[in-house]
């Protein structure tokens, strides 16, 4: 398990990995986690939250 950070705004600060994860994400998966940064707080659940978000698009 990776590191716990506050929020999802505080995880994309310290870690680039997240950061340029986040950054591919479509607009509205980032709108949406955006919206519920304080649900995101590490790399493990930025990853879980899209790929719940991003189910069906293909």
């Amino acid at each position: 398990m990776g590191k716990k950070y506050r929020e999802l705004f505080d995880l994309i600060e310290a870690d680039g990995q997240a950061k340029q994860y986040f950054d591919k994400l479509p607009d509205y998966v980032q709108e949406t986690l955006c919206q519920r940064a304080g649900r995101v707080n590490s790399f493990e659940s930025l990853q879980d939250y899209a790929q719940n978000l991003t189910r069906g698009d293909n």
